[in-house]
């Protein structure tokens, strides 16, 4: 087995390149880059449907009419900042996180450049739809694929762990935050948003089910057991998801194996 080169960011181990080696290895990178390349063009045809965009959307739009920057290039620089934010709170990236921050951007990008804008509701709201349908795609392939939380899903990990408060309330109060801020610098809120909020969490938690990879599993005397088959793991990992209690406060964090929880918590 490989081992990976490791560094450190604000006193915390970190390993880029950590799980870039058993089992399944090429289909979890397939996993990861489609996934992250069609978050990137489900936001732009959120964007092209002018019905209102995902919360950090609100945002990145909001501040690409302030700078004049592309909305995925400010997205590239939002990811860049919030992981910067990681440092203080000690969370760990990984190859997801750090290529969370540049592929989702140039797909946003790429895809705007692909598709023109659409007058009239008979265009925009199957834009909508397609649109929260490809994210929750998309959230589950590249959350399956176990590289690493993205950057502002570490963010929620990070501070949930750090004040003790559950991911319900911090997730709340930074997407509370983003939407009102992005508002104010002229990002679209309206029907998208509140349908994203709603959807996307059913949306991802089945996707996430049906794109699980599977992995062996550890005996409970420690030895290694059978690779459970693909639906079998993908079911046992969706039922923890709905199983799993609310974190209460001090250090019984979200474990980091399982950032998904702070995407699919309503």
């Amino acid at each position: 087995m490989s081992q990976s080169t490791t560094t450190t960011l604000g006193g915390s181990p970190l390993s880029i390149a950590s799980g870039l080696h058993g089992r399944h290895l090429t289909r979890r990178l397939v996993q990861l880059y489609v996934g992250l390349t069609l978050y990137g063009a489900s936001s732009a045809l959120l964007v092209r449907s002018g019905l209102g965009l995902e919360p950090w959307g609100v945002l990145h739009q909001g501040l690409a009419e302030k700078s004049g920057l592309t909305i995925g290039v400010v997205s590239i620089v939002v990811g860049a900042v919030v992981l910067l934010l990681w440092i203080p709170i000690r969370q760990r990236p990984g190859l997801g996180t750090v290529s969370n921050v540049f592929v989702i951007g140039l797909a946003m990008d790429g895809t705007l450049a692909l598709v023109p804008e659409v007058h009239g509701l008979a265009g925009r709201i199957p834009l909508l739809v397609l649109g929260i349908l490809l994210n929750g795609v998309a959230t589950g392939l590249y959350i399956a694929a176990r590289f690493g939380p993205g950057p502002r899903d570490g963010l929620m990990t990070g501070l949930h762990r750090l004040t003790g408060r559950s991911i319900r309330l911090v997730r709340t109060a930074i997407e509370i935050a983003v939407v009102a801020t992005g508002f104010l610098l002229g990002g679209s809120v309206g029907i998208g948003t509140v349908l994203y909020a709603l959807a996307i969490g059913p949306l991802a938690q089945f996707f996430l089910r049906w794109f699980a990879v599977p992995e062996p599993e550890t005996a409970p005397g420690g030895a290694a057991g059978v690779v459970v088959a693909a639906g079998t793991a993908s079911a046992r990992e969706a039922d923890r998801l709905d199983a799993a209690p609310e974190p209460g406060p001090g250090p019984s964090a979200v474990a980091p194996a399982t950032p998904e929880q702070a995407i699919l918590r309503p």
